[in-house]
């Protein structure tokens, strides 16, 4: 049988195209090599599935540090309000939470996915899955379909690549989209894990000396060798036993990468301010006046509060302070150390987990290639991108979920336009 449009890959950006797709009154057939479809976005947003992010466009383009500013002309067709429109029109009520990020008020992702595969359904999308792709026909210089793994050759006008990078491979996101990309003479770009934990190979890490203990709201910065900040994200963090996870780490991952790699270094210091409101001279007199305001109590006991005790006592250690040490006992110089510590903290940082660890991949297709109004491939007429095999990029919190949806509807609204 042939098709109009042909999506490989059921995750969000494929499961998109083939609604924009089936929407333009093309005859579309999805292929995916698991056993279900949108099994990335059941697992996203903690199992809640984080759909969009209801910033300004402005503002969410800059929280896709990966060649966001592509994503300007797709977002001028289909963009994140329309996604929101689009779910609650599928009847998925959707709710609004801390730093724009947009949820189902079920807080279940089946829900998501279970409407996304029921409009699909309503559009009589064919759906093969258990049904791997081997290879991309190429004929007289076009897309001719796809040949699976079984050797069946399946025909198209226009094929949609929505396969995903080489993160989370248990969702089947296994790199199997850039040998198809080079054949049809398209530039991979380097690809390296993004949102990723960090390692360090520091004694109190290895020790465990931290690990499990969660920090809220500092500002944790990415230092050059030289000293000079790289970037600052303000989240909450995590300590590991390898190293150190939260939001505001898998932020900062991409830059600790990208130093590494530049300056051939062994490893980047990520320095942990506790208080980012304030600096270290107001950090100083707060610390002051609290041990003169109880002079006869042990520091641990007036101090109690500021951080988390367990990281307190931890800084205690660093700065050669003993806890129980009081008011008329301490040496200037003693309060200066701690203010400093807990203003900037430093951890050697020498990598991060591998990008099968990564929540995403950095780098794929690259987008000097791509036509961003379409997703169309510039070397073969025929061929679609979209999703996370792109050299496209975000943060968590719902921006590379927008990412996948909006280059999905613009992918599977011209391939059907093409296909015709």
């Amino acid at each position: 049988m042939t098709y109009d449009v042909i999506v490989v890959g059921g995750g969000p950006s494929g499961l998109m195209a083939s609604v924009a797709a089936a929407e333009e009154g093309a005859s579309v057939l999805l292929v995916d090599k698991g056993d279900k479809l949108g099994r990335k976005l059941a697992i996203s947003g903690g199992g809640r599935c984080n759909v969009t992010n209801r910033m300004p466009i402005d503002e969410l383009i800059k929280h896709l540090p990966g060649n966001g500013r592509f994503l300007y002309s797709a977002f001028s067709e289909f963009n994140n309000e329309d996604i929101i429109t689009f779910f609650e029109g599928l009847g998925i009520k959707l709710k609004e939470e801390d730093h724009g990020r947009m949820f189902p008020v079920s807080d279940s992702a089946k829900s998501v996915v279970n409407a996304l595969l029921k409009k699909i359904s309503s559009l009589n999308v064919a759906i093969k899955v258990n049904t791997p792709v081997e290879a991309l026909l190429y004929q007289d210089c076009k897309v001719k379909g796809i040949k699976l793994k079984s050797k069946e050759k399946i025909l198209a006008s226009s094929v949609i690549v929505a396969v995903g990078g080489k993160s989370v491979p248990n969702t089947g996101s296994t790199g199997d989209g850039y040998p198809w990309a080079k054949q049809a003479g398209h530039t991979i770009t380097d690809l390296y894990p993004t949102e990723v934990p960090l390692t360090s190979k520091e004694t109190f890490i290895k020790n465990k000396a931290l690990q499990g203990l969660s920090l809220r709201d500092v500002a944790l910065t990415v230092r050059n060798p030289k000293g000079k900040a790289i970037k600052t994200h303000r989240w909450d963090m995590l300590f590991t036993h390898f190293g150190l996870s939260g939001p505001a780490v898998l932020r900062c991952s991409q830059y600790v990468v990208k130093a590494l790699k530049k300056f051939k270094t062994p490893y980047i210091d990520v320095e942990i301010d506790t208080h980012p409101d304030l600096n270290e001279e107001e950090v100083f007199q707060k610390l002051t006046k609290l041990a003169k305001d109880e002079p006869k109590k042990a520091l641990k006991n007036v101090w109690k509060g500021i951080v988390p005790e367990r990281y307190m006592m931890f800084l205690f250690d660093e700065v050669n302070l003993s806890p129980e040490t009081t008011f008329h006992q301490l040496p200037k110089e003693s309060i200066r150390s701690m203010a400093k510590a807990l203003k900037s903290f430093s951890v050697k940082v020498d990598g991060t987990l591998t990008i099968e660890k990564a929540f995403i991949t950095g780098g794929g297709v690259s987008l000097k290639e791509i036509d961003p109004k379409t997703m169309a491939s510039k070397k073969m007429p025929g061929l679609f991108f979209c999703g996370e095999v792109l050299d496209i990029h975000g943060y968590t919190g719902g921006y590379n979920i927008t990412a996948a949806f909006v280059t999905g509807h613009a992918a599977g609204e011209n391939a059907a336009r093409c296909g015709k």
